[in-house]
């Protein structure tokens, strides 16, 4: 029967060869985690935590400081008169207030600064996850990072955060260290103009 309608086979191959020709793969990816593993975002959480350890250090020790305050009410409460006992009460509230604000504050601001390392990280590696989806054939890729994620089984083969990691590792140049400030010009040896 081809051989009496030869246009038709042609009409069927080529539209065969249009509908292979989309993309048809489905992936997955923890974009969140992919972020967090690239170099850029290993590099970017050590410093990160390097900027917010010494904040962290004056709130363990603002709540060392609580807690002996604390140890001092219970050894005196037989001892102390009630005048003492009620200063003393009244003063590890306020500390505790003070420590639980700014504990609050530092967490927002930890939290912003997160959000914008990822943000940042996130943009570059998004566009490495579009090239590799074009390039590859998938016709949608789904982020699982999400407690809310509706995707309850995805089977590994499907699976590319690794993929994407390794290739935004290799084309993307580690993030630039914080501006540091220029060194100082050395001065010149006498004669030298």
């Amino acid at each position: 029967m081809i051989t009496k309608m030869p246009g038709l086979a042609v009409t069927f191959v080529a539209a065969s060869l249009a509908v292979s020709a989309q993309p048809n793969k489905i992936g997955v990816i923890n974009l969140q985690g992919a972020i967090v593993q690239t170099k850029d975002g290993q590099k970017a959480a050590k410093e990160l935590e390097a900027r917010f350890l010494p904040k962290r250090q004056e709130l363990e020790k603002r709540q060392g400081e609580i807690a002996a305050l604390q140890n001092q009410l219970r050894a005196s409460s037989n001892t102390a008169s009630e005048e003492a006992k009620n200063r003393l009460i009244r003063d590890i509230d306020a500390k505790q207030k003070a420590l639980q604000r700014d504990g609050e504050d530092a967490s927002g601001e930890l939290d912003q600064e997160q959000q914008k390392l990822f943000q940042e990280i996130g943009g570059k590696l998004m566009a490495v996850l579009d090239k590799y989806a074009s390039d590859n054939g998938y016709a949608v890729v789904i982020d699982v990072s999400s407690q809310q994620s509706p995707i309850l089984f995805a089977a590994s083969a499907v699976e590319i955060t690794r993929q994407i990691i390794d290739i935004y590792d290799k084309s993307a140049p580690a993030m630039a260290p914080a501006a540091t400030p220029p060194a100082p010009a050395k001065p010149k040896p006498a004669g030298v103009k």
